[in-house]
């Protein structure tokens, strides 16, 4: 839909502005107006590139994400794991899952950011991450009647939720790394 004329770099700007407003004020409180006048936009020029609130912030969300997971192929699950995790430092990751925390509850009351998420988003990421584990099959370290195959997303971001609210701590490499040696290596029999 978008008929970029934004360079690169004003695009980026506005992806960044986007996401800082959204730690600031969570995603009901975001608004156009908020985001034109933080990126001294025009709202029509918003909602000429990105037709509306749920797009922006969904293509926000995706914009400089790392390499897909499709990319990754070190040879074993584990070191395919230990990648993706690479793929962000403790801050953005800190970051990150404050974000997501804060649009867990703004997807519940609101199917435009949802579906926009789910399309822009999700779709493609549990794409790259379903070659990962369909590639560990075919190396044979997992079963392919293996249940915890397709629960595998669901252990990673119940790490991401849980771990701030039981231990009142973000969610770090080390923590992550001893989660799927811990949980989810285990539970795919590796």
């Amino acid at each position: 839909m978008a008929r970029s004329r934004l360079t690169p770099e004003r695009e980026s700007e506005l992806y960044e502005a986007v996401l800082d407003l959204l730690r600031e004020v969570g995603y009901d409180a975001l608004t156009m107006d908020a985001v034109a006048a933080r990126t001294h936009s025009s709202k029509a020029t918003l909602y000429r590139q990105w037709g509306s609130k749920p797009e922006l912030v969904a293509k926000a969300l995706r914009h400089n994400k790392p390499v897909g997971f499709a990319e990754i192929d070190t040879g074993t699950l584990r070191g395919d794991f230990q990648a993706m995790l690479e793929q962000t430092d403790d801050c953005q990751m800190e970051k990150d899952s404050a974000l997501m925390r804060g649009l867990a509850h703004a997807v519940h009351t609101n199917p435009d950011l949802l579906q926009a998420l789910r399309e822009l988003l999700i779709a493609p990421e549990m794409t790259g991450f379903d070659e990962v584990l369909e590639r560990a099959v075919e190396r044979g370290e997992i079963r392919a009647d293996n249940p915890a195959l397709k629960l595998v997303p669901h252990m990673l971001i119940g790490a991401f939720v849980a771990r701030p609210l039981i231990e009142d701590q973000p969610v770090d490499h080390e923590f992550l790394s001893n989660y799927v040696d811990a949980v989810v290596l285990p539970s795919l029999g590796i």
